[in-house]
């Protein structure tokens, strides 16, 4: 298990979907350091405007603290529809197009570091305390026993159960349209929609801090995920 993510603050942001600014607009706020671990949940890409933008913020905060790539179910699919996969059709109904115009229109115009960024993602992430999944985790199955399916594009209802291991899961990819982050026994889930208008959300995930903005600029912070809490 990985324990340099115990070092500084640990970050991490639901599906950003091209949303660019809103991510340039937490990251401004965050001002993160060397000691910071930044975990991107998947679905960085698709829907938003920004798909090119936002993987160039990512890649440079590389020079900046600790990034984590965690690979979503639109990574896969625009891999695999740049490749002429048989996702093609469908990833491109479904933000694909989005993602193709903020390069110019052309695949040919995805820059090669970008295709081996999304490539390169990471299945899942785990600390000592928390484990971080873009679809969802299942309690009793090993992390690397998770199947692409689950770890991608399962959804989840809210009625999980808590890991055995005591940590809990972090996640996205379920989306919440009403734009709150969907928090219960174990579990969080920071997909809040952003591309629809709602906020991005990303959390300190030991304080349990949120950081937010929109898609036009403005940002909200000092709320916590314990206000969204399932009773």
């Amino acid at each position: 298990m990985d324990q340099s993510a115990q070092k500084g603050r640990t970050i991490a942001i639901g599906d950003i979907h091209g949303c660019d600014i809103a991510l340039g607009t937490i990251l401004y706020h965050l001002e993160l350091t060397r000691d910071d671990t930044f975990i991107c949940l998947g679905d960085a890409v698709d829907r938003g405007p920004g798909t090119k933008h936002v993987i160039e913020i990512l890649l440079d905060l590389k020079a900046t603290c600790k990034l984590v790539m965690i690979k979503g179910n639109h990574e896969e699919m625009m891999l695999d529809g740049l490749n002429g996969g048989h996702w093609e059709s469908i990833w491109l109904q479904h933000g694909g197009k989005e993602a193709i115009d903020s390069y110019g229109g052309r695949y040919d115009l995805i820059p090669e570091e970008h295709r081996i960024f999304m490539a390169t993602a990471l299945d899942y992430y785990e600390t000592e305390t928390d484990i971080f999944v873009h679809a969802t985790a299942v309690p009793g199955t090993t992390l690397a026993e998770l199947t692409p399916q689950e770890l991608r594009w399962d959804r989840i209802t809210g009625e999980e159960d808590p890991d055995q291991s005591g940590r809990r899961i972090i996640c996205g990819h379920t989306a919440q349209k009403s734009g709150r982050p969907l928090v219960f026994d174990g579990w969080a889930c920071l997909d809040t929609a952003a591309y629809r208008g709602n906020y991005l959300t990303a959390i300190d995930v030991h304080t349990n801090e949120l950081f937010q903005a929109k898609q036009n600029g403005k940002y909200r912070a000092g709320r916590t995920l314990e206000r969204y809490l399932l009773k």
